[in-house]
């Protein structure tokens, strides 16, 4: 079938520093993949066309790339998928990281980001004359984190990262599980305090974006909110991110229904009063706007509350 490649494309060497689009329209193959048919036209059309690619099976990650608004992996896209015939497939660069040529981005961001969670084993004690032994059910349940192939598809996508570039980011907290959960690492309390400081476990918005373009079902959002758990478990300094979850569950349980203003206060405290008001205009913005609870201002508890305390009650017993 006929299809048009839409490319964004940037050159560090021309004058201007300006990214365009440039358009091929190229016969494509029902099989064909998206790096199959950019390959075709660095091939027979530009040569001047740069983008980067390994093994072509989903295994080197190397082709991340950001395909009609989403980031994903060439090599496992395929075109038929993404347009219908005759149709247009627009293709940039991942997002998040420096732009070095195209579509091939600068990574040194994000494996700095990677080093910093310390990703490798710290066992506790001195080192067993043989190997480390760990139960086939702890090894289990981490093979889908140490699926990650470090394509950082799910870094482009994180909407934290375009505002915050202090985040550590979905792959790196997924990592820093990765090792938290090993029954064989000896530092999971000293993992977690790190992770709970600015920029770590606790900033993550839960936007679902990094779990929707994993293209190995790695569930980094997940992780991260296992992290979360067990730096609860573990006691780590108190946050505003982790009285938000202790404050947002009890408000629950009480009420049955979510109470904003006393979330707001409860997880920020009275001795914060000016980071309160500094939601005041936002307040007000969103009152103006019709968007306040239909229960209003002051909650109480609905009616059943007890079947749903009965809920948290089984909860915490299961636990």
């Amino acid at each position: 079938m006929q299809t048009t490649f839409r490319i964004r494309r940037f050159n560090p060497e021309s004058p201007s520093l300006a990214a365009y689009d440039q358009e091929y329209i190229l016969e494509t193959e029902p099989s064909d993949t998206v790096l199959d048919g950019l390959i075709k036209i660095r091939e027979t059309i530009d040569e001047s066309l740069t983008l980067r690619c390994s093994c072509r099976g989903s295994i080197c990650g190397s082709c991340g790339m950001r395909i009609n608004g989403q980031a994903t992996l060439a090599c496992k896209t395929k075109v038929i998928s993404m347009v219908s015939e005759g149709g247009t497939i627009q293709i940039e660069p991942m997002k998040n990281m420096p732009i070095i040529k195209d579509l091939v981005t600068d990574m040194d961001g994000f494996w700095k980001k990677i080093r910093e969670v310390q990703p490798w084993l710290q066992p506790k004690g001195p080192h067993p004359k043989g190997e480390y032994v760990a139960s086939s059910e702890s090894m289990d349940h981490l093979t889908g984190v140490m699926g990650c192939i470090m394509c950082g598809v799910c870094v482009s996508d994180c909407t934290v990262l375009e505002v915050d570039r202090q985040f550590l980011g979905p792959a790196a907290l997924a990592k820093a599980y990765r090792f938290v959960a090993d029954p064989r690492d000896g530092q999971a309390k000293t993992r977690l305090f790190e992770l709970n400081k600015l920029g770590g476990m606790w900033d993550c918005t839960r936007c679902m974006e990094c779990v929707e373009v994993c293209p190995k079902g790695v569930g980094a959002m997940d992780r991260i909110m296992a992290l979360r758990a067990k730096g609860m478990e573990k006691h780590v300094p108190s946050t505003c991110g982790s009285r938000h979850a202790e404050v947002f569950e009890d408000l629950i349980r009480q009420k049955g229904v979510l109470d904003e203003p006393m979330l707001a206060l409860r997880t920020f405290g009275l001795r914060n009063i000016p980071t309160l008001m500094s939601y005041i205009p936002m307040m007000l913005r969103a009152f103006i706007r019709g968007k306040v609870p239909k229960t209003g201002f002051f909650h109480h508890a609905i009616p059943g509350i007890r079947d749903i305390q009965r809920l948290f009650h089984k909860m915490r017993e299961s636990k």
